[in-house]
């Protein structure tokens, strides 16, 4: 699998870019902003984008949904519960001293369990609710080399060595820790994880150090 990540805008939220190397299809993971940066990497690998996935609703991580997908004409995914922030980026990025254009609509609307396919390459939605509503994990396995990889998109639910914000519009801490617990932390160890902001790590080193929800 191809896998690119580039901090985008103001905010420097993580956008991803999977690819399938046999295909070609693509999806991209919450491109916040710089829509032509994020052309011309998918360009450069010769992708096609299928999905615009979104981890959650907040701008930072959905701003360049409506001119990615004019552009390339891919469908927009994102949680039922957080659907509706689609349609105020605009205002909240204004509270912010920022700007950002309205997403266009979802195309389709996921659930836990939920299957994400882009050529040979499969995504499952892990509801994560506590960043927001409808915040969502995307697990994957794929074989690199000869190996069995294994990784999980995030979002803001965790970070490397600390955890989402939960004082936004429908954040809650407990629900948020409780997201951890049981959806992340029940994955392998060896887990790659890729936030939505600063830099990657794994299952295994949040559950013995991470101070908000770690196990160790």
């Amino acid at each position: 699998m191809i896998i690119r990540q580039m901090a985008l805008g103001p905010i420097q939220a993580n956008c991803f870019i999977l690819g399938c190397e046999e295909t070609r299809q693509a999806v991209v993971i919450d491109p916040g902003d710089d829509a032509d940066r994020i052309l011309t990497t998918l360009s450069g690998d010769r992708l096609t984008v299928v999905h615009i996935i979104n981890t959650h609703g907040h701008f930072d991580h959905v701003g360049a949904n409506k001119r990615l997908k004019e552009t390339t004409g891919a469908d927009i995914l994102i949680h039922s519960a957080d659907a509706p922030m689609l349609s105020q980026l605009s205002a909240s990025a204004a509270a912010w001293g920022l700007a950002a254009e309205d997403s266009p609509t979802a195309d389709r609307l996921l659930n836990d369990g939920d299957t994400i396919t882009f050529g040979t390459h499969t995504l499952t939605v892990l509801h994560t609710p506590g960043h927001t509503p409808g915040g969502i994990g995307l697990y994957t396995e794929y074989q690199q080399a000869g190996d069995l990889k294994k990784a999980v998109f995030v979002g803001d639910t965790l970070f490397r060595g600390s955890i989402g914000r939960t004082d936004f519009p429908g954040g809650n801490f407990d629900t948020l820790i409780s997201s951890i617990r049981t959806k992340l932390f029940s994955l392998d160890d060896g887990v790659e994880v890729y936030p939505g902001h600063m830099g990657n790590t794994t299952i295994g080193v949040e559950k013995r150090t991470n101070p908000f929800c770690g196990l160790g």
